[in-house]
This record gives structure tokens, C-alpha cells and sequence, in this order.
């Protein structure tokens, strides 16, 4: 019998240790899915930094490095200065890139840096417990904020493809949804995309990707996948925010 689908070899045989309903497993899929369908294998260098990233060097295939909380596009910029002809990825989360990390994502874009950042907005900082998050939805409830999000006290989520799309630096900026067939198919696209910017040395790419938590969200993986398409798509819109070709 002929085979129609299987694990793409830039996944180790590990199992994903991410809760159930959450979208991380799919994100690594397309990224490693993508990689291999491009012919990376074996000249790929990924960046995994803390959090629900960070067992990422369990997960692909492929070299992979460690760095503190936040500092990934840091090494990332170092890494691939040293060897222009491989493939560098940096896999991130949101309390990671856009909390502690800001300034070195802000700066990595606006250098131009070419290499991919595979974004992962969740709303929440997953691994460490639930806490508020830059990127936690005005009302939504965290363990750090046990009444819900408030302007008064806490401000706006931050939009990082927004805001980094007003950049110089930067020639492809998406954000994507991990929330049913349709929008995975079209998340896979740009993350080809921003892949293929960095084999034509175009530079620093970023590809946003909304994912559930149901755990730290309180939810059901159905009820998540919901919020997902019906909350939290009103704060972040989907689409292309800086294409440059």
C-alpha cells in the first residue's frame, strides 16, 4: 500500500510535550514540514529560547541552540553572521519576544537581520503559570490578572507585527492563524515565504501564528480554538503587514 502521509524527517520521533488542544505542535510541524520540502536538511541552525519553546531542541531535527529568555533574535544575528549559508530560525513565544525580548526583536528587525522569527502568540505565558502577557486581551483573565486585563492599569496589547512592520528593516512581516484547516494551509505559506526571503539574503522576516492555550485559558481545546477565531483575530488581524519583493 502506497504512502500518503507521514512525519516529516525534520521532526525527531519525540512526542510533543505541549498540553492537549494547544497549537505548538502545529506550528512545528509546518515549520519543520516547510524545511524539509525546501531541501534544509542538514543546514538548518534553530534558536530555542525559554518557555513553552523552549524544549524545541527535543522536537526538530536539525541543529539547534539555546539562548536566555528573550535573547534568541541575539543569537540568532550571531549565529548567522558566522555562517551566512545556513538556514537561522529563532522559535518564540510571546511573553519571550514581546516582553523581555522587545528590544532585541526591535533591533534585530531594524538591522535587517536575515533570518526567520516563527512567532507564537498565545495571550498568556504558558509554561511558567498563566501570567499576564504584553500580548493578553483587555479583560481576559491571567494569574496575574485575576479580574481581567485593564487599560487603566496595565495598557494595550502590544501588536508586534504592527509595529515592526513600520521598520525599515524587516521585508516580510505576517500573522497567521493556527485555528482550522484553511488558516494552517495559510500559515504554511508564509512561513515558506519568510523561509525563502532568507535564501535570497532579502533579511529579517517574522511570521506571526495566533495558537490556543486551553490550560492557563481555563478552556476545553474546542472552546480555545473559538476564542482563538472569535476574540482574538479582533485584536490581532490576520494577514501580510510588510511584504517587500
Amino acid at each position: 500500500m502506497a504512502t500518503v502521509f507521514k512525519k516529516t524527517e525534520l521532526l525527531t520521533d519525540t512526542p510533543f510535550s505541549f498540553c492537549p488542544g494547544c497549537t505548538h505542535g502545529i506550528a512545528c510541524r509546518l515549520v519543520a514540514e516547510v524545511l524539509d520540502e525546501m531541501g534544509e536538511k542538514g543546514n538548518i541552525i534553530g534558536i530555542a529560547p525559554v518557555g513553552c519553546a523552549v524544549f524545541a531542541y527535543k522536537f526538530f531535527n536539525c541543529d539547534m541552540q539555546e539562548a536566555a529568555h528573550g535573547r534568541a533574535p541575539a543569537v540568532a544575528t550571531g549565529i548567522k553572521r558566522c555562517n551566512p549559508d545556513r538556514t537561522v530560525f529563532s522559535y518564540q513565544g510571546d511573553g519571550d519576544l514581546a516582553s523581555i525580548g522587545a528590544a532585541e526583536i526591535i533591533h534585530a528587525a531594524a538591522r535587517g537581520e536575515n533570518i526567520t522569527v516563527i512567532f507564537i502568540n498565545n495571550a498568556i505565558y504558558g509554561m511558567t503559570g498563566g501570567q499576564m502577557a504584553p500580548t493578553t486581551l483587555v479583560g481576559q483573565k491571567t494569574t496575574t490578572s485575576p479580574l481581567g486585563r485593564t487599560v487603566a492599569a496595565n495598557g494595550n496589547p502590544i501588536r508586534m507585527a504592527e509595529m515592526l512592520a513600520t521598520l525599515d528593516g524587516p521585508s516580510y512581516i505576517a500573522r497567521c492563524a493556527l485555528c482550522d484547516p484553511a488558516n494552517v494551509r495559510k500559515a504554511k505559506q508564509a512561513i515558506q515565504k519568510a523561509f525563502r526571503n532568507q535564501k535570497e539574503g532579502k533579511g529579517f522576516s517574522m511570521v506571526e501564528l495566533l495558537s490556543t492555550c486551553p490550560t492557563n485559558w481555563g478552556m476545553t481545546p474546542v472552546q480555545a480554538t473559538e476564542f482563538l477565531k472569535s476574540e482574538m483575530t479582533k485584536i490581532f488581524p490576520l494577514g501580510v503587514f510588510k511584504e517587500i519583493e
